[in-house]
C-alpha cells in the first residue's frame, strides 16, 4: 500500500493534508481495510472546534464503531455530505474520500505527525500491510 507523500498521518490512522492555513482530514486506507464495510459516518458540524488528539466523530462498520481522532486543532469549515448517504466511498478510495476540512488553529501541530514513510513503517510494525 502506498500512502500519499503530501499527507501527514496519525497513529490512530487518520490523514491530514495541509494547504496554507486550511487542511483536509480523512482516514487511511489501512483504517478502512481494518474496519471492513463502512455503513455510517458521524462527523461534526461546520463551525465546530476540534482539538488535536481528541475525538471529532466516528465511523461505523459491519465490524465495529471506531472513534475518529483529530490530527490537528482547528475549526471545521466543510463536511463531506456525500458520506452521509454513501459512506462506502471511504472503502473505495480512503485517500480521496475526505471527511472534514478545517482551518488550522496551530499549524505547528503538524510537525508531530507521521510522514508517509513513517506511517507505512508504523503500520508494518503493528502487523498491517
Amino acid at each position: 500500500m502506498s500512502y500519499p507523500a503530501d499527507f501527514k498521518y496519525t497513529k490512530e490512522h487518520e490523514w491530514i493534508k495541509a494547504e496554507g492555513d486550511g487542511a483536509t482530514v480523512g482516514i487511511t486506507s489501512h483504517a478502512q481495510d481494518s474496519l471492513g464495510d463502512i455503513v455510517f459516518v458521524e462527523l461534526p458540524k461546520v463551525g465546530a472546534a476540534i482539538a488535536q488528539g481528541k475525538v471529532f466523530g466516528s465511523v461505523e462498520s459491519v465490524k465495529a464503531v471506531s472513534d475518529l481522532y483529530a490530527p490537528a486543532s482547528g475549526t471545521v469549515t466543510a463536511v463531506n455530505g456525500e458520506l452521509a448517504t454513501a459512506p462506502e466511498k471511504i472503502n473505495k478510495d480512503a485517500h480521496s474520500a475526505w471527511m472534514i476540512k478545517i482551518t488550522l488553529g496551530h499549524p505547528i501541530e503538524l510537525d508531530s505527525l507521521l510522514s508517509a514513510a513513517d506511517y507505512e513503517k508504523f503500520v508494518a510494525e503493528e502487523g498491517g500491510h
